[in-house]
């Protein structure tokens, strides 16, 4: 499919009224002040009262916008994976399945170079708080729900067909080559580039 096709296919979406607006204002205020505090005194260190103080609202206030202490610091992350099945599906039709979800996974890259200390930081309270990592799972089982109907799609299978797991094991192995490049990135300090790191975990598994 083209990206005229695609495009024309698409509906135009709806602007988001002043509740949505106001809504995602403060989640973002939320998130900043959280890793702040994250930064100076871990996550573990951190309280939820803590951040609600920091910015000025109360503890019941900050559960309406977040249903966990965890979910504030993963919460970005709902983005991304609805950002990488958009990227994915933007890709060219004749593209390997193994190749358009290495360069779906571009837009990943390009978000942690705009600030890639506040990136490494972030991977490494990831790595090592072990309610952050279990929670990062489940939203990565999300993410492979997003992106398993455009890997079925070029393979020219259903997304629901439990005879066929050739979509899932790809998706699966492609989120686990990019969690194994983070985990590397963090482990070497950033020295080697997180899209190099990527590079060689998925071309591993494509020779």
């Amino acid at each position: 499919m083209t990206e005229a096709a695609r495009t024309s296919a698409q509906p135009a979406a709806k602007p988001p009224g002043l509740r949505e607006r106001m809504r995602a204002a403060v989640r973002a205020e939320v998130v900043e002040a959280a890793h702040r505090l994250f930064s100076e005194r871990g996550f573990d260190g951190t309280t939820v009262d803590q951040i609600a103080a920091e910015v000025g609202v109360s503890r019941a206030t900050l559960f309406r916008y977040f249903g966990t202490k965890e979910d504030i610091v993963l919460g970005r992350l709902e983005d991304s994976g609805r950002l990488i099945a958009e990227e994915l599906a933007g890709r060219p039709d004749d593209e390997r399945p193994w190749e358009a979800l290495r360069r779906a996974f571009d837009v990943v890259m390009r978000m942690n170079a705009q600030h890639p200390d506040q990136a490494l930081g972030y991977l490494r309270m990831l790595n090592e708080t072990p309610s952050l990592r279990a929670r990062h799972f489940e939203k990565q089982l999300h993410w492979q729900e997003l992106m398993v109907p455009e890997i079925a799609r070029r393979l020219g299978a259903g997304p629901d067909d439990a005879r066929d797991p050739r979509p899932r094991a790809l998706v699966a192995a492609a989120l686990a080559c990019l969690d194994t490049a983070a985990t590397g990135w963090v482990s070497c300090d950033g020295e080697v580039p997180l899209p190099v790191m990527l590079d060689r975990a998925m071309a591993a598994l494509g020779a």
